[in-house]
């Protein structure tokens, strides 16, 4: 350490920052991974109706047992798809109440620790806007509002 003027108090400062950044990336990954398996229920979904709406698209007259056997089957995956899709939408709801509870939960432990700190460096507090308050990230949606999105206006599986 051949910067004396560094203190401990700067250390742990600078090694808070870092696990913060962290877990931001973190939940940005977790986000885009429920954003891809959002995408490719949509995307299977939306190609098993195009391939229902064919069949259903016959003459009752002119359909074939495997016909009728195929939109059964085709029902069957759809239904499945979607009820997986509404587990990702609860799991992407229950991860922002998660996160939710931890930001709260930092916030506290900060407000008990930053005076402390403050009176010790003399430093000037600084207020750092909450993260649905910073409008320069690109990520400014949440991860389900994204996925409501998706099959909101835009997803043709609704």
């Amino acid at each position: 350490m051949a910067d004396s003027t560094i203190t401990v108090d700067d250390i742990e400062g600078e090694l808070f920052k870092i696990e913060r950044i962290r877990d931001i990336l973190v939940r940005r990954e977790s986000e885009l991974r429920y954003m891809m398996d959002d995408i490719q229920l949509c995307k299977e979904i939306t190609r098993l109706k195009n391939e229902l709406h064919k069949l259903v698209s016959i003459p009752d007259k002119d359909k074939s047992n495997e016909d009728r056997q195929k939109e059964d089957e085709l029902l069957q995956q759809i239904h499945k798809l979607v009820e997986t899709r509404d587990f990702l939408v609860d799991d992407v709801e229950f991860e922002r109440l998660r996160e939710k509870e931890e930001d709260k939960e930092m916030a506290e432990f900060l407000k008990s620790r930053l005076p402390r700190n403050l009176k010790k460096s003399g430093a000037s507090s600084r207020r750092v806007p909450a993260r649905a308050q910073q409008t320069s990230s690109p990520f400014t949606k949440t991860g389900l509002t994204l996925l409501k999105e998706c099959c909101g206006f835009t997803c043709s599986i609704m």
